[in-house]
């Protein structure tokens, strides 16, 4: 749970650039063709790195390399350089022919795009390219320091990146569009070079080497279905941008904008969980310890659901005061606030779902199942592209259906995760995880209810029209909503208040004697 913690940590700090980033993006463009282009820029690279690295690398990597590691640490060390190299040679070439293709790629992402978007789309995605050599590296010693549970420059590595996108932001009026894209290299290179010291302190070293051992083979072999899934998961979010790229100008940028909001707390909790209990689950499994894993599993789900359930509540309520201080700014209007919180606020609905997702595909990697998330993945990807054009242009809902459909797909893509993960692990207690639901579920409706009130009763008290009215309507709604959910959770006594406290005070002592307890 330290582990957890650590990452969460850092993943607050990280969300926090975050935040500055997008802010500074709402007050240079809005919602406007300008900040359509920059995030339709990002499509490109992120199909090659989300499809082959992101997700399907480091969760294929790191069970093996565990195993090879505890074994033999020179192999381990061969199978880690022999991975690396592998990859830089795949995306490398795959960036060239990326690069060479971007005109025609761009076209086809963006058909809604006039011919001066699609110019400064394309220059931007070629720079943007030129990130992911740097990204390869950087997750594959991210997969080491994982294996190692060494989580704190893993997790300090993101605040790197954001940072090196701020930079770019900031020289916009100087050097236009192009300091952007400058700004995402930026933030790669970063995303490697904090993660090296701690690699090397702690005995990886690069080595020139490319060794076709079995257990390299079975990485890439995990690796397939994952990558299937992940590429199917890439191509629902291109579809999302062509069929933004139809709609109202700014669409793109309300749906990512909306998006990044609402993933805020799924990063900052469910995911840095995630990371930290993957190595666990992965050694349950390796020793065959069952009962350890679905121990282990149902105390991660039951922390994600206290934790995340309440914030989707209270997400839902205070929509228009969280984007209006976070984004509202510059050239980023009424019209612009009102369409991105109506989409967080539909984002909000399978918040849950996307925070036990993964948790979910991590159980599977520990049994070495890449197949059943894949599935999965494609299931719920077919329905939300077939949701996203019936919602946005049959039922004209535009960016609000994208968002239905993401939320419905989401919470489709959950469920049949965790029906299946059952003919793996036989000892999850069902009734403990229902149980918890139903009783923060209860939770977080009142709190929702009490922070629906104050955020009435503040609007009678506060000036609605500064940025300081909203801003304590909106902090002082939250704060009684949090609180009373905090109180329910101490007179019901829930587990997960006191797994909360453990896993605080292990933070704690790690900030105080500067290691893992």
């Amino acid at each position: 749970m330290g582990g957890a913690f650590i990452i969460g940590f850092f993943s607050v700090l990280s969300k926090i650039f975050g935040l500055i980033r997008e802010r500074l993006i709402a007050y240079y463009f809005g919602a406007s063709q300008l900040s359509d282009i920059y995030y339709s820029a990002f499509r490109l690279p992120d199909l090659i790195y989300n499809t082959l690295i992101l997700g399907a690398l480091t969760l294929a990597f790191i069970p093996v390399f565990q195993k090879v590691w505890h074994l033999d640490k020179k192999k381990g060390l061969i199978l880690a350089n022999s991975v690396l190299n592998l990859f830089l040679l795949i995306i490398g070439l795959l960036v060239i022919v990326a690069a060479f293709f971007a005109p025609q790629l761009v076209t086809f992402f963006t058909p809604g795009f006039t011919n001066w978007q699609l110019a400064q789309a394309t220059q931007m995605t070629r720079i943007m390219l030129m990130a992911i050599m740097f990204f390869v590296a950087s997750n594959i010693i991210g997969g080491v320091l994982n294996s190692w549970k060494k989580f704190f420059s893993f997790s300090l590595a993101a605040s790197f990146y954001n940072l090196g996108i701020i930079i770019g932001i900031l020289f916009y009026p100087h050097f236009g569009l192009t300091s952007l894209a400058m700004g995402v290299c930026l933030g790669a290179f970063m995303h490697l070079l904090v993660q090296l010291p701690e690699a090397y302190k702690n005995g990886w070293h690069y080595k020139l080497v490319l060794s076709f051992t079995p257990e390299l083979k079975r990485v890439i072999k995990l690796m397939i279905p994952r990558t299937v899934g992940l590429a199917a998961g890439q191509i629902n979010l291109i579809v999302i941008t062509m069929i933004a790229s139809t709609l109202a100008a700014g669409s793109i940028a309300v749906f990512n904008l909306a998006n990044n909001l609402q993933s805020l707390p799924i990063s900052i909790f469910a995911v840095s969980l995630a990371v930290a209990v993957f190595p666990s689950f992965a050694e349950a499994v390796g020793t065959n310890d069952v009962k350890l894993f679905a121990q282990n599993f149902s105390t991660s789900v039951r922390r994600i659901l206290f934790l995340l359930i309440p914030i989707s509540v209270l997400m839902l309520i205070l929509r228009a005061q969280l984007v209006r201080v976070i984004l509202g700014t510059g050239a980023f209007d009424w019209q612009a606030t009102y369409y991105t919180a109506q989409t967080v606020g539909l984002f909000a609905l399978s918040i849950f779902a996307q925070g036990l997702i993964p948790v979910l595909v991590r159980s599977f990697h520990a049994f070495e199942d890449s197949m059943t998330p894949m599935v999965a993945s494609i299931v719920s990807i077919i329905l939300n592209i077939a949701l996203s054009w019936i919602l946005a242009k049959n039922f004209g809902l535009g960016v609000l259906g994208l968002a239905l459909a993401f939320s419905i797909s989401s919470i489709i893509n959950m469920l049949i995760l965790y029906i299946f993960l059952n003919f793996h692990a036989h000892h999850i207690n069902h009734g403990q995880i229902l149980s918890s639901v139903l009783k923060i579920s209860i939770n977080s409706f009142i709190a929702g209810f009490v922070a629906y009130t104050t955020l009435h009763l503040l609007a009678k008290m506060v000036n609605m029209h500064t940025f300081f009215g909203i801003l304590l309507q909106g902090v002082g709604a939250g704060l009684m909503g949090l609180i009373s959910y905090l109180i329910l959770g101490i007179v019901f006594r829930l587990d997960e208040v006191s797994i909360v406290k453990s896993g605080v005070l292990k933070f704690w002592l790690f900030l105080k004697n500067g290691k893992n307890t």
